[in-house]
């Protein structure tokens, strides 16, 4: 994803999707269940640290959520002190209670297929499958229930921020301008602009005389006058130009940054638009005819499209999401052992439109498909099967095959733009929205927790 035009996932929509299977391994398992198995070493006679409008936080609490937030903290390298880590925790705790009951007063409830799914992303987001992601929960000690239990906490939150926060937020087409202008200027100072050149060389050999020199200097000038009429400047490259390569490549000289090229070909290309001749330049090679083949401006954003294929099974009477997720982790098997083709698979069994194309999906910008999907091709490196994933359309056996760099059009830009801008004002309005809800919250602070 192109750092200069898309921002990192803003707080609001980490918070959305960190508890249903969009982080790494050593986040979205670790902080959602870290301190769960050790809680009851803390303290044997547990107690209340506060209560939120009668409902009470105790000190286990506390500790448990601590225990996530420095895994977060170490994670990105910041400050662990315990402290601080007290009572950034406790105040979690509060807002979350707040706002778990104005969900129930609001008549929000997870059922357990919401559930399912959520589990099966966290566990194919990390590339395990859910039979795996179990047995490694019970390792650290954590039992599945309270695994689950965390997921229907988050889901909560979830649901009820989509619904108090979704509508409030607007974005104008001059706030799209305005950071479409602030993006180029960004990405003007740390990427200069690309060109493509093509070029007959007049070779003047050393010693010449005058009368030599005003020779080939209107020869020169002829092949001009013809390149600049429309006459085909590939093939005058192959009959004049003196280069090593005697104009084999029709000239072209291929597309670089600008700074690569001599000042003195900059210069005299500088104020020509792409398809236009130059008049010949002199350098102590010879006479240079240069045509502008391609001129990449950085007014034109550039943005990181995947290339992926997807085999997708859909459930059905017939068949369960279990049931689908245990037959893609077969195929999965038998792709990347060698012993199948993902292509011959995804026309045989693919319940998708691009099951004909062996379930190629085409080049993707960010923001092409639902979030659960594309976190988990972002992931992918080129070649690499990932494990079945549950989507809101069925379970995906993912493998992506490319990755480049490529200019957008302006409606992408726009799009993307109007994207950027709308989760970042997401963050601010939940910021607003949650402090609204703390405020009017009743909180009676009781014993320090420890």
């Amino acid at each position: 994803m192109n750092k200069l035009f898309l921002p990192v996932r803003s707080a609001f929509w980490h918070t959305l999707w960190s508890a249903i299977g969009l982080l790494s391994v050593s986040t979205s398992i670790a902080q959602i269940t870290a301190g769960t198995s050790g809680a009851t070493t803390v303290r044997q006679a547990d107690f209340i640290v506060a209560v939120v409008n009668s409902e009470p936080i105790t000190n286990r609490e506390v500790q448990v959520l601590r225990q996530r937030l420095a895994v977060e903290a170490n994670a990105r390298g910041g400050n662990s002190n315990p402290g601080e880590l007290n009572r950034a925790a406790l105040e979690q705790l509060i807002n979350e209670k707040a706002q778990l009951q104005q969900a129930r007063e609001a008549g929000i409830k997870i059922d357990a297929e919401s559930i399912d799914q959520a589990e099966l992303n966290v566990a194919s987001s990390n590339q395990l499958s859910r039979e795996e992601m179990h047995k490694r929960l019970v390792q650290d000690g954590i039992s599945v229930g309270a695994f689950r239990e965390q997921l229907r906490t988050q889901l909560t939150l979830t649901r009820l921020r989509e619904r108090e926060i979704e509508g409030r937020v607007r974005v104008t087409d001059l706030e799209v301008e305005q950071f479409l202008l602030e993006q180029l200027k960004a990405q003007a100072a740390q990427v200069p602009a690309q060109l493509n050149l093509g070029m007959v060389l007049i070779a003047v050999p050393d010693n010449s005389s005058e009368s030599a020199v005003n020779a080939l200097g209107e020869r020169a000038a002829e092949v001009a006058r013809r390149a600049q009429a429309g006459e085909n400047f590939a093939e005058l490259a192959k009959t004049f130009s003196q280069t090593a390569d005697r104009g084999a490549n029709g000239g072209e000289m291929g597309l670089r940054p600008a700074d690569r090229y001599p000042e003195l070909f900059l210069e005299a290309t500088r104020s020509l638009k792409a398809g236009t001749v130059a008049a010949p330049v002199r350098s102590a090679a010879g006479f240079h005819i240069l045509k502008v083949l391609e001129r990449r401006q950085a007014n034109t954003l550039l943005v990181t499209q995947t290339r992926a294929r997807h085999i997708l099974l859909r459930p059905s009477a017939q068949m369960s999401i279990a049931q689908a997720v245990a037959k893609l982790t077969e195929l999965r098997q038998a792709i990347v052992s060698g012993k199948a083709d993902f292509a011959v698979l995804a026309r045989e069994m693919s319940q998708d439109g691009s099951a004909p194309q062996g379930g190629d999906l085409g080049w993707a910008n960010p923001g092409m498909f639902v979030p659960e999907f594309e976190q988990v091709m972002g992931r992918l490196r080129p070649g690499q099967v990932g494990e079945p994933l549950v989507s809101r359309f069925g379970v995906h056996l993912i493998e992506v095959t490319d990755r480049r760099n490529a200019p957008m059009s302006d409606q992408e830009q726009r799009t993307l733009a109007r994207s950027a801008l709308r989760e970042k004002k997401l963050d601010e309005a939940y910021a607003t929205w949650a402090e609204d809800i703390r405020s009017r919250a009743y909180v009676e602070m009781r014993e320090p927790p420890q």
